[in-house]
């Protein structure tokens, strides 16, 4: 009998190695748990319980093999890499922050090639997953009809599945903290509020919310500023829990709501929403976006967009330049989504006869949201995979973790921008200040009326 250890053996040997050698020039908070039980701590003040898994040498061989973005998440989804002792967000967190400054110039390239040898001519672990879009997610050729497509593989998971982690109103967009230690449901209260102050709504004005969700805005809208609302999404769930909800609040005179693309859009309002909803269009699309809400608009008519942008690129070709981030997004998340930059946005408004009025940036308020979402989704695990499936639900925490992380760090940005259709000459007619965005609900009130007089 050989006394030559076996292909495993081997393995197992040369991961610990690995993991050992990384920790004498690192000094990280937490432990590699491997495949066998052995955990190597990667620093001196390794927090108590704090590691990251590796569930075989399978998982090893196939991120030598291919070390990109995608691949590391499929393994994550797929629970071959995970994450313990404390939730995702926290986790990745304290690794981005504590002891982020350390060294691996010390670290040997042929010590590291030598232990990692073992594993190139192993078996890779698979990575198939279920749940991904199946034809083009990044839609830059896109029909269309393919917008209700896009639109249904995001949000139809179920409306149980979004209660989990979103406010009870089920607002799914940024939320707005006049104080940084107010709750989620305080925040997305007063940003439906801000969105109404900033359009001046006036009773018995006509108001559209372009991409409604589950109902909240045009609800908010009819009940505390006397409008007319109307709603359209490409989501029949949504388009089911808003139609109950109006019932429920006896709204049905003032609140209705349609599944219909905006390009089908036609009629006049006196507002106009559009809250998340440019990220769904696609840059070669902003023109007719912004035309089509222009055609909808009497002169003077306030439009209210509020959308996630990236920072712009010294030229165009490097801002379109497709990212692995982008990719992943598009292919397990939301298929069909493209973040414009603000310049092109206010270009494409101004092109189509808006006047720019106002821009907020509201970066920090969205990564607090994303950040709640991911914590809050994470208290709701075993649910959320009854309902949408693990590796679905993993892939959920990784989205919310890392678009708060690029909000965070700047390499996302989310603005809400007031134009004013400007069909005929003259003064606007605006507020001379910011005034009513903030003074008491009957002071505004009693603004915008005298306003109107």
């Amino acid at each position: 009998m050989s006394d030559m250890p076996s292909k495993e053996s081997r393995q197992l040997a040369a991961a610990k190695s690995f993991w050992t050698h990384l920790a004498e020039h690192i000094n990280a908070a937490f432990s590699i748990r491997l495949w066998d039980g052995t955990e190597i701590p990667l620093g001196d003040s390794v927090i108590p319980g704090r590691a990251v898994s590796i569930s075989s040498p399978g998982v090893v061989t196939s991120l030598i093999r291919r070390p990109t973005l995608d691949n590391l998440a499929r393994h994550f989804a797929l629970k071959h890499i995970d994450f313990h002792g404390a939730d995702l967000y926290t986790f990745l967190a304290d690794l981005r922050t504590k002891h982020s400054r350390r060294s691996l110039k010390g670290i040997s390239k042929w010590k590291a090639i030598k232990s990692l040898f073992p594993f190139i001519l192993g078996t890779a672990e698979s990575t198939e997953v279920d749940h991904c879009y199946s034809g083009d997610e990044l839609g830059l050729h896109r029909e269309q009809a393919e917008n209700k497509d896009f639109i249904q593989f995001h949000y139809d998971l179920s409306n149980e599945f979004y209660s989990l982690f979103l406010d009870p109103e089920m607002v799914y967009s940024c939320a707005y903290f006049t104080d940084w230690s107010n709750s989620l449901e305080q925040a997305q209260h007063d940003k439906l509020d801000m969105i109404c102050r900033k359009l001046m709504l006036q009773p018995g004005e006509t108001f559209l919310d372009i991409g409604c969700g589950w109902g909240a805005l045009v609800c908010h809208a009819a009940k505390e500023y006397g409008v007319k609302a109307h709603g359209v999404t490409l989501s029949e769930k949504q388009l089911a829990f808003a139609n109950d909800k109006i019932r429920s609040l006896g709204l049905e005179d003032r609140v209705t709501v349609e599944l219909k693309d905006y390009a089908h859009l036609t009629g006049t309002y006196d507002k106009i929403a559009s809250i998340g909803m440019v990220e769904h269009v696609g840059i070669d699309n902003m023109g007719l976006y912004m035309q089509t809400v222009n055609k909808l608009l009497p002169d003077n008519g306030l439009f209210l967009c509020h959308g996630i942008t990236r920072p712009a690129k010294a030229t165009q070709k490097q801002f379109r330049k497709m990212r692995p981030e982008r990719r992943l997004l598009a292919k397990y998340i939301f298929p069909g989504g493209e973040l414009d930059h603000l310049g092109h946005m206010l270009q494409s408004m101004e092109a189509h006869k808006f006047e720019v009025h106002d821009v907020e940036g509201w970066r920090d308020h969205y990564a607090l949201t994303c950040k709640l979402w991911c914590q809050k989704l994470s208290q709701h695990e075993q649910q959320a995979i009854e309902m949408i499936g693990e590796e679905r639900y993993r892939m959920w925490l990784l989205y919310l973790a890392g678009v708060s992380f690029a909000l965070g760090d700047g390499s996302a940005c989310i603005y809400q921008t007031i134009g004013r259709k400007r069909a005929s000459k003259g003064v606007s007619g605006m507020p001379p200040t910011r005034e009513h965005l903030y003074e008491p609900k009957s002071s505004h009130q009693s603004h915008v009326e005298r306003r109107a007089a």
